[in-house]
């Protein structure tokens, strides 16, 4: 047996024993990933451990960090009640505002994990504060992301736009971005009616009598105690509820999407600066909150990333790629290679995996009379819709700053099962829908 076989068997043995038993799957792709290398690839530990994404870790780590503190001094609620004055109550609107404002970061150039990285966490706290379902806000974040995230002068887009001219196919830089577009924006639109969205419709919420809330935002959330309310107070702050430390909370917000976003460096080196800042200026205030950064999730995303460099260099994806193109059936072939796109990008990189998965395709679209143009567009989507996965950077960044009204293990299997889904039905759906109406012409 080859070891891209051994790889994937691997996969799926891993992925039914962390389903079926409580074990971080994580801890169980380190195993995999030890075993397969060793005796499968030969590689040794240290080539293994070469597949850690750092950089993934190292932005989920900073970020509920960050986000930690900001929960602490009450910032998250005070952010929360002024996105809710925005939108004059309506409860139903706030999903799509994020979902909205997600896509315009991706669509205008931002590293989609650095756009779910600051928009995640906010509209999440908001979810828990008016119970709105946790799984419907998470992925109305990731799918705004994926939502923009193919424009011309996106990450993916511009990967996209490339990696089709260097193999000398027909530019098809608007079909791509609407694509995504109305495929994600479709995907929020059922989310939202199977998950409470109808009920929030009528929902009106007056901020400013929300007495639960404003006694945190005054008091300093559920961990901090009252502070710079009296005599201490700066005037221009009190009559705008905001204290200092909330004030200062909110400038290294705005600092951290400047600084990630406009100069292009990394977030997670970013977020774990502005929060260790933050803790300095009350370093007893905050003594704890690093207790509240989500190290299952650390695991979790470390053990699987590792895995998932093992199953590249096994050559699995290319494997079934280029079987995938052999097959008579030239239709066939191309759903084949979408369900490849899909079940990769699940587990690993989407900006990895484009470069990787379409040229797999061009013998389909040379010799099989695929519309190059709708058939990539097929592929950009199917490895992309499916980064609602917890094991991907995005989906993972959700279950990392899941709202204290959910317990992790119930959010992380909703998130699973809702990737689950995805993954089985999403690439099916859109190769019907853009590969299928234009075979053969």
């Amino acid at each position: 047996m080859g070891p891209e076989w051994v790889a994937i068997l691997a996969l799926v043995a891993l992925f039914v024993v962390g389903t079926v038993l409580p074990i971080n799957m994580g801890a169980l792709a380190y195993v995999a990933a030890w075993l397969v290398g060793m005796y499968s690839l030969d590689l040794d530990e240290k080539e293994i451990l070469a597949g850690v994404s750092g950089d993934l870790i190292l932005t989920l780590i900073g970020v509920t960090y960050l986000f930690a503190i900001a929960r602490n001094n009450g910032t998250v609620d005070l952010i929360v009640r002024t996105a809710v004055r925005a939108v004059g109550g309506r409860v139903a609107l706030i999903p799509w505002v994020m979902f909205g404002v997600t896509a315009v970061l991706t669509a205008i150039g931002a590293v989609s994990p650095a756009a779910c990285a600051i928009i995640g966490p906010i509209a999440l706290g908001f979810a828990g504060r008016y119970a709105i379902n946790p799984l419907m806000m998470g992925m109305f974040v990731v799918h705004g992301a994926q939502a923009g995230g193919f424009s011309p002068i996106s990450i993916y887009g511009t990967i996209t736009n490339s990696v089709m001219a260097d193999a000398g196919l027909p530019s098809s830089e608007i079909a791509v971005f609407l694509a995504s577009l109305f495929v994600n924006t479709a995907m929020a639109a059922i989310l939202f009616v199977l998950l409470g969205g109808r009920k929030l419709m009528s929902m009106r919420i007056d901020p400013d009598e929300d007495d639960h809330l404003a006694e945190d935002l005054h008091r300093g959330g559920k961990t901090v105690p009252a502070r710079g309310m009296g005599a201490t107070a700066v005037s221009g702050t009190q009559a705008l509820g905001v204290r200092r430390d909330q004030l200062l909370t909110l400038l290294a917000f705005v600092g951290v999407a400047v600084v990630a976003l406009v100069f292009d460096k990394n977030i997670g080196f970013v977020s774990i600066t502005a929060a260790v800042l933050l803790a300095m200026m009350s370093a007893n205030e905050h003594k704890d909150a690093v207790r509240q950064i989500a190290w299952p999730t650390v695991l979790l995303v470390a053990g699987v990333s590792t895995y998932a460099t093992i199953l590249t260099t096994a050559g699995s994806p290319e494997f079934v790629g280029n079987w995938a193109a052999g097959l008579g059936a030239v239709a066939i072939g191309a759903l084949v290679l979408c369900y490849v796109g899909g079940v990769v990008s699940a587990f690993a990189s989407s900006t990895a995996l484009l470069p990787v998965i379409i040229p797999i395709a061009v013998p389909l679209i040379e010799d099989g009379g695929i519309n190059a143009a709708m058939f990539v567009a097929a592929l950009a989507v199917s490895s992309t819709i499916v980064d609602v996965s917890p094991f991907s950077t995005n989906g993972a960044l959700m279950l990392a700053n899941k709202p204290d009204t959910i317990e992790e293990p119930v959010y992380y299997k909703q998130i699973l099962t809702y990737s689950v889904i995805v993954v089985l039905v999403g690439p099916l759906l859109v190769w019907a829908a853009l590969v299928l109406p234009g075979w053969g012409s």
